[in-house]
This record gives C-alpha cells, sequence and structure tokens, in this order.
C-alpha cells in the first residue's frame, strides 16, 4: 500500500523506527551534529538495509529524496546552547 504523504514520520516508519514526532526528535538530537564530510546515508548507527534505502533515494532522486534531505539537515545541524538567551 502507498503511503499518500510522505513526510519524516513516515520516513522513520519505512526504516522501521518510532515515528512519533518526540521519538523522531530525540532520535535527532541524540545522533546529530554529523561530521561534515560525512553523507547521511553512511552514519554509522544505520543498519545496512537502513543506510542503502537512504542513499538510493537520494541518488535516484525518488519520492522520499525531499524528506531523507531534510533528515540530512537536521542531522548535520550544530547543536545550539540555548541557555545563554535571555
Amino acid at each position: 500500500m502507498e503511503l499518500p504523504h510522505k513526510d519524516l514520520g513516515t520516513l522513520f516508519e519505512q526504516l522501521g523506527l518510532p515515528a512519533d514526532p518526540a521519538s523522531i526528535d530525540e532520535f535527532i538530537a541524540s545522533h546529530r551534529p554529523l561530521p561534515n564530510h560525512m553523507k547521511v546515508s553512511e552514519a554509522p548507527f544505520w543498519s545496512e538495509a537502513q543506510g542503502s534505502f537512504l542513499k538510493e533515494q537520494l541518488l535516484d532522486d525518488a519520492e522520499w529524496a525531499p524528506v531523507v534531505d531534510e533528515l540530512n539537515v537536521r542531522l548535520h545541524e550544530e547543536i545550539s546552547d540555548d541557555t545563554s538567551r535571555g
């Protein structure tokens, strides 16, 4: 069955990971920042199948590519120190 809307939640479901917003935020927070030279599909925390799926989606510019790009950006973001504000 084809999923009608592709977003981070449905991508995480596709990858076999918890897909609720809190779990996604926790996953990203615990795995970022990826080094600038590292491709999202090559991150050491993916299984071989997960990494292959992400790589294929980007290489083929497939329907998941925009969502994988979003995940890539979020995983490469530097961790900001919000405690210095205010």
